[in-house]
């Protein structure tokens, strides 16, 4: 059982969902690991809950495609899939395209200056060793485009969205010869957005996350070999 498990979860929420929500977190963010088994009663003592708030929050987790259960083994954090990595990708690809599209025409002179800043943070970081803090980096470049189309429902799809996303940036990241490679991708999608040209947008936003489905992909592949 991994040691480390996100707790930053609101107090207030009933039980159940507290519970669903650090598994959950945990699963996306990589500290429960692909494959690895989900035992009960060891969760219940890390947590210092009774066994069956985890149990429900297992169904729960198993509706949502983060946990398979194996028989006679139990319940155990579900792999990356290629149809799943497809799935998402394949609805991030439209909702991306039409954000970008959207700020090209919305983003406002101080959301421009933030989202310039964001892909230059991106790139002081790009050696780090701490993927998660890459990954959170990369977050905020896409978080500030999604702010700038000024629709509600939008940001909350694609927020949800990356949360679904996060596994996968993850694995994305793992790949240090990809860093380079982003920092290019994003200083073209904010050269397009700053131009107000969609058309550019979309291509560098279609070759952003092309490349990424093309790496995840190959390792996926490779694992199963």
């Amino acid at each position: 059982m991994s040691k480390e498990i996100h707790t930053t979860i609101n107090e207030y929420l009933p039980l159940r969902d507290v519970v669903f929500q650090i598994l959950r977190q945990s699963i996306l963010h990589g500290e429960l690991k692909p494959g690895e088994r989900l035992m009960e009663i060891h969760l219940a003592e890390r947590l210092g809950v009774s066994r069956t708030p985890i149990r429900e929050a297992i169904r729960k987790l198993e509706l949502e495609g983060l946990v398979v259960m194996i028989p006679h083994r139990g319940a155990a954090v579900a792999s990356i899939t290629e149809k799943d990595l497809k799935d998402v990708l394949e609805v991030r690809l439209t909702l991306e395209i039409l954000a970008g599209e959207v700020a090209c025409e919305r983003i406002t002179p101080e959301l421009l200056e933030e989202l310039k800043k964001a892909g230059e943070e991106f790139g002081r970081l790009k050696e780090t060793e701490d993927v998660n803090f890459l990954a959170e980096a990369d977050v905020r470049f896409h978080e500030i485009i999604y702010a700038a189309t000024e629709n509600a429902r939008l940001i909350t799809i694609l927020n949800n969205l990356r949360e679904q996303m996060y596994r996968y940036r993850l694995e994305y990241l793992k790949d240090k010869g990809s860093h380079e490679r982003l920092c290019q991708e994003h200083q073209e999608i904010y050269a397009a957005i700053k131009n107000g040209d969609k058309k550019a947008v979309g291509t560098a936003i279609c070759k952003h996350i092309d490349n990424q489905k093309a790496a995840i992909l190959a390792g996926i592949r490779e694992q199963q070999v």
